[in-house]
């Protein structure tokens, strides 16, 4: 099971507000720019993570979650399925509360080691398409 919608409900309302957008750069064509620019119109705060480091949406950017000199609550991860593992894994050793990889990411393998962790946990989902549903 990739995700439900208590799931879903949970993280985009009581787990907290600043996430990590990993794979987020000034690139407008991407689609993480417009579900970064939808987290904060839903009051995210949003955190670019990417080798770039580039400040998007006014937000300065960090090349790694474990740049980020503050808590983290949610990674949002965009990047292809083989590289989203490793992200889940620095998600957990963040501190991180939820991992929520985008349509298209699946990792089943590091959904699992995600749960058993402790976190919340959706894959193959998009935040933006979900969010303006719980209202």
């Amino acid at each position: 099971m990739h995700a439900d919608q208590a799931t879903i409900r949970r993280i985009l309302t009581e787990l907290g507000d600043t996430w990590a957008v990993v794979g987020l750069s000034a690139n407008q064509q991407r689609a993480a720019y417009g579900v970064a620019e939808t987290l904060q119109r839903y009051g995210k705060r949003i955190v670019p993570v990417h080798p770039k480091a580039e400040t998007v949406h006014g937000e300065v950017g960090y090349p790694t979650l474990e740049a980020v000199p503050f808590k983290i609550d949610v990674v949002d991860v965009f990047v292809r399925s083989e590289l989203a593992g490793a992200v889940a894994d620095e998600a957990v050793a963040v501190g991180a509360q939820a991992v929520w990889f985008q349509l298209g990411v699946i990792d089943d393998a590091a959904a699992h080691r995600t749960r058993a962790a402790g976190l919340a946990m959706v894959m193959n989902r998009c935040p933006a398409i979900e969010i303006p549903r719980l209202a």
